[in-house]
């Protein structure tokens, strides 16, 4: 049981906060999806999911972790991609690039401060792009606040991995925003009834 009343006590991790408190929901999810669902030059969205199920996993937060190493996987085609990144970077299948950014995402959930001007040239030696490196560091720090949200109320952490099978579905092929709208939606037909 979360630390605070929840709508819906079985609404796993963020959802369940999501739900009930929808004014802070809808700012939360449109700082994740900006973060997350742009597929511009540089970082696909596999590539943000990856930093922010990599950080969720540096940070324990099992909910997270799973939610996002599950959506990245999955859109990049490539189960078990933030385990290997945990357990040897260097021979993961990731690129160059992401192998020079996670660093500087670890960095930041441990001690943003250490990250370091060298960090930075090593991942624009890599290719990184200033674009690239910014949202890094972004992701990072907002995924340590919602680690944080997630965990410091105690939320509900599905005890299947096959759980999150549904939810990894509906957020590639419909984002976070109108996942969180339908929620709402429910939860106010709900209270109707």
């Amino acid at each position: 049981m979360a630390h605070v009343p929840l709508k819906d006590e079985g609404s796993p991790g963020i959802v369940g906060l999501l739900q009930t408190f929808p004014d802070t929901g809808r700012c939360l999810v449109a700082l994740a999806e900006h973060m997350l669902r742009r597929d511009t030059p540089g970082l696909s969205m596999g590539e943000r999911e990856i930093i922010a199920g990599y950080v969720s996993r540096l940070s324990h937060c099992e909910f997270c972790d799973l939610s996002h190493s599950e959506v990245g996987e999955a859109m990049l085609g490539k189960p078990g991609l933030v385990e290997a990144a945990i357990c040897d970077l260097p021979n993961s299948d990731l690129s160059p690039i992401m192998k020079t950014l996670l660093p500087i995402a670890a960095k930041v959930q441990r001690d943003s401060k250490s990250v370091s001007a060298q960090d930075v040239d090593r991942a624009r030696r890599a290719g990184a792009s200033d674009q690239e490196i910014h949202d890094t560091v972004l992701i990072a720090a907002a995924f340590c606040m919602f680690n944080r949200y997630v965990d410091g109320l105690g939320t509900a952490v599905p005890a299947d991995r096959n759980d999150y099978q549904e939810g990894v579905e509906r957020t590639i092929s419909r984002g976070y925003a109108e996942v969180l709208e339908e929620m709402m939606e429910q939860e106010t037909s709900k209270n109707d009834s």
